[in-house]
């Protein structure tokens, strides 16, 4: 199970790429839903390196 969270968890990533690269191609466009999306892409990155490490830390308690 823990092979499928530390591979899952990437997802994050590619979801922050994918809005940060449409925050770009908004950005002329429509500043409004681009400001929307790299806040979003920023949010996605820091739940990512949450779960990261709340994940290292249990396999490291259940190591124990």
């Amino acid at each position: 199970m823990n092979k499928l969270w530390k591979i899952l968890q990437y997802g994050y990533l590619i979801i922050a790429i994918l809005l940060f690269i449409d925050a770009i191609l908004n950005w002329n466009a429509n500043r409004e839903k681009a400001y929307i999306y790299l806040g979003f892409s920023v949010f996605i990155t820091l739940v990512f390196f949450f779960k990261r490490h709340f994940r290292k830390k249990v396999a490291a308690r259940n190591n124990k």
